[in-house]
């Protein structure tokens, strides 16, 4: 829609609450097609076991198919990124859907390695990034300068309830009518769910609906009121928010680069886990429903953690909620190693909760940091080459740990060096410094 000026009639803008209603609209949509799309791609946790059975390949082999898929999706961020900026979610998140049921029930037909590397890895996990949380960033901050990480907590929830719903299903699915069925079935669910409700209801900016985002309106309403001190005072470098950001510019500056060190180091350590978590309970002792419904029970708690860690990021700062978040996966896998030695079902869920409860925080922080720093025309381009990067770290965690085990014939050495790429994550954050260019709501002094 076009955008009325001072003297056309009123349109939206005059009315302060619909930007907040549309805002959460689009959330609600997001929330909707993250719980479907992202889980599609942690399915392969459960296709991993039956597979390895059924072909009696190397562990290391078949976890290369989700690491080839986040090469894959690495270097088409930019890409995804362009093509929000030009053509908005109502094209780019159905793109993802149809690549990724395509993928499902292509790979039904797999019998050698490369034919997964193709289908689970390329077109599955590698088109989840279309709609994935890394799809939904280059928009969702779009529709929020207030209370920002808790409305991008909030969609991202859909993630776990997804995975509470979803997971367990696919287990008993995988059991009863055997893993190729189960692909045939969520390749129709995510065409006929995520691909309509997209096309017909997801939009891309405010502007679109004659509005402006959610904590906006009030600096326009009337000069010189307290809404505009407030903003003005979130401010702490005036010189860099007041920068129009090109790729160019930002990556001259070591910001951009620290930050993005940080990022590929958290989900080299996110989706290592992910990946191998299921394996590895059974290896240990655990049943194989049990498993399963830990992987699931991760996603149910990542629901309140990513809600928590995102309106944490708007009180106490980006640097120390991330922080937490860290934390959570470094005693993730802290958990992980005791279990080997001592398989008690409470420290199972004790890992369950810490993977959930904070792990799963990180992103929103992921999310909410580089609309922070870089908002502008070029965001788009800026956060799809810092998310390029950043999916190198999720291609080699599983990789890595995989080979590791092939390797050593244990994960002893895989979580250790995990533990120490979250503590080199945590330092990389605080080195970029967000709070040194704009402070969040709950930091603004009164």
């Amino acid at each position: 829609m076009t955008v009325s000026d001072s003297n056309s009639s009123p349109t939206h803008r005059d009315k302060p609450g619909l930007p907040f209603f549309y805002g959460w609209v689009v959330i609600a949509i997001a929330f909707v097609t993250l719980g479907i799309g992202v889980n599609s791609r942690t399915a392969f946790s459960l296709l991993f076991p039956p597979i390895l059975d059924e072909f009696g390949w190397s562990r290391g082999s078949l976890a290369a198919t989700f690491s080839i898929g986040f090469v894959v999706s690495a270097l088409i961020t930019p890409l995804i990124g362009m093509m929000m900026d030009r053509v908005g979610p109502r094209v780019v998140l159905p793109t993802g859907a149809v690549l990724v049921s395509a993928g499902l029930m292509a790979a039904t037909h797999g019998t050698e390695p490369w034919h997964f590397y193709l289908t689970l890895g390329v077109l599955v996990v590698g088109g989840s990034i279309f709609m994935s949380y890394i799809g939904h960033t280059l928009f969702l901050p779009n529709w929020f300068n207030r209370q920002r990480g808790l409305a991008l907590g909030l969609a991202f929830a859909g993630v776990g309830i997804g995975s509470v719903t979803i997971l367990p299903w696919m287990q008993q699915s995988i059991d009863t009518a055997g893993w190729r069925q189960s692909c045939w079935i969520l390749a129709f669910i995510i065409l006929a769910v995520v691909v309509p409700l997209n096309v017909l209801f997801q939009r891309h900016r405010p502007e679109e609906m004659d509005l402006l985002p959610d904590g906006a309106e009030a600096p326009s309403a009337t000069a010189g009121d307290n809404g505009a001190a407030v903003v003005d005072r979130a401010i702490v470098d005036h010189a860099w928010c007041e920068t129009e950001w090109t790729l160019p510019l930002a990556i001259r500056t070591a910001r951009f680069w620290w930050m993005m060190a940080s990022f590929i180091c958290a989900l080299y350590v996110w989706y290592a886990v992910q990946v191998h978590q299921t394996r590895y309970l059974i290896d240990v002792g655990i049943s194989a429903e049990a498993a399963a419904l830990a992987l699931g029970l991760v996603g149910l708690a990542g629901v309140v953690g990513q809600i928590l860690i995102g309106h944490l990021s708007d009180r106490m700062g980006r640097e120390w909620a991330f922080t937490l978040a860290l934390l959570g996966f470094l005693f993730t896998y802290g958990c992980l190693y005791v279990l080997r030695q001592w398989p008690q079902d409470w420290l199972m869920y004790l890992m369950v909760a810490l993977q959930g409860f904070l792990g799963y925080g990180t992103s929103t922080v992921f999310a909410a940091t580089p609309a922070d720093l870089f908002a502008g025309k070029q965001y788009g381009l800026i956060f799809g080459t810092m998310a390029t990067a950043a999916s190198t770290g999720a291609a080699l965690g599983p990789w890595l740990t995989g080979l590791s085990f092939d390797i050593q014939g244990n994960y002893d050495r895989a979580f250790v060096l995990a533990m120490v790429v979250c503590l080199i994550s945590i330092s990389a954050m605080w080195i970029a410094a967000p709070r040194k260019v704009r402070m969040v709501p709950g930091r603004i002094p009164d």
